[in-house]
């Protein structure tokens, strides 16, 4: 193996930015000296004398996300560690430099094949690989920025703004697979509609702030009174949706009882001054298969009006 040469060049002073760092090489020496410099720079470092290895260790839930590869070693080499890594297809990208004595042209080409996105021939010094090594973070960062991009965009297509639980269009998806889940497992599915009382009222005397504060902390009681597995969201304007698998008639009476006790127990300090609101619950059961999800939301609704009709608070099991 080549040696590395170690640059007396005054030292680029930067930001530590910690990144774990992945060195598959073969060579002792050559080893020892990339996990110094690495450390150096503040990054995490697992070291690994072989292709295997390397592969056991990318095998992790949260494996390293840049790799230095030599491209000759034993058992697997650095190209087909490439093609393995790529071959995964990852939700995180991995960024590969691949480290060798070759040179040529059609070597380089190779590599890059492989799916390595950058390419380092021996010998080199500390500055020339701290170079390479801000071009992956860069493009690491990048990616961060990305997927940071997708999931807010992926929440905001599927969440409520205002209370962060789903939105209609998520929350009817919801009950359409609960509705097909409890077929096959010949288990009921119950539904609430809630409709918090006088809300026109609250927004007309303290303002659609406090309006919002009221809709945020019904919310919050809300997903407080329900179980983990239970799917809840805000159907529209002031009503709210919840969805509970596997709930028989009482179980589905005390479910709705405790939400309603818990959304009117305290009031909610907005505009100044306290807010006291409470909610009327529509409740409906329906067996595996026996309605679909329109009937089912007719039902709860059509329980709604009764409960508003019989004096508002109070729950009415359809």
């Amino acid at each position: 193996m080549a040696e590395a040469t170690i640059s007396l060049e005054p030292k680029v002073n930067e930001p530590p930015s910690t990144l774990r760092v992945l060195v598959a090489e073969d060579d002792p020496m050559f080893r020892r000296i990339l996990q110094s410099w690495l450390q150096t720079w503040s990054h995490e470092v697992v070291v690994v004398e072989n292709g295997a290895r390397a592969w056991d260790i990318l095998q992790q839930e949260q494996p390293p996300e840049l790799l230095i590869l030599d491209w000759m070693m034993p058992e697997i080499d650095g190209t087909e560690l490439c093609r393995r890594i790529r071959a995964q297809r990852r939700s995180r990208y991995q960024y590969i430099l691949l480290v060798t004595g070759k040179n040529d042209r059609q070597d380089v080409v190779r590599g890059l094949d492989a799916g390595a996105d950058d390419y380092l021939s021996k010998p080199f010094d500390r500055d020339e690989l701290r170079a390479r090594l801000r071009v992956g973070k860069r493009i690491l960062a990048l990616q961060d920025s990305l997927i940071h991009a997708r999931e807010e965009l992926r929440f905001q297509a599927t969440h409520d703004v205002l209370t962060g639980l789903w939105n209609r269009g998520a929350l009817m998806d919801l009950l359409h697979h609960e509705l097909d889940r409890s077929k096959r497992a010949n288990a009921p599915t119950a539904v609430l509609m809630l409709d918090l009382d006088h809300f026109k009222r609250i927004n007309d005397t303290y303002g659609h702030l406090a309006g919002d504060a009221v809709l945020k902390e019904a919310a919050r009681r809300l997903t407080q009174s329900i179980r983990s597995y239970d799917s809840a969201g805000r159907y529209g304007g002031e009503e709210f949706l919840v969805v509970l698998p596997g709930c028989d008639r009482g179980q589905t009476q005390n479910t709705a009882e405790r939400i309603r006790a818990e959304i009117a127990g305290m009031p909610v300090l907005a505009a100044g001054v306290e807010i006291f609101f409470t909610a009327s619950i529509g409740a409906t059961v329906a067996e595996p298969g026996a309605t679909s999800s329109t009937e089912i939301l007719a039902v709860a609704d059509s329980a709604l009006y009764q409960a508003k009709n019989s004096g508002r608070d109070r729950t009415v099991l359809a």
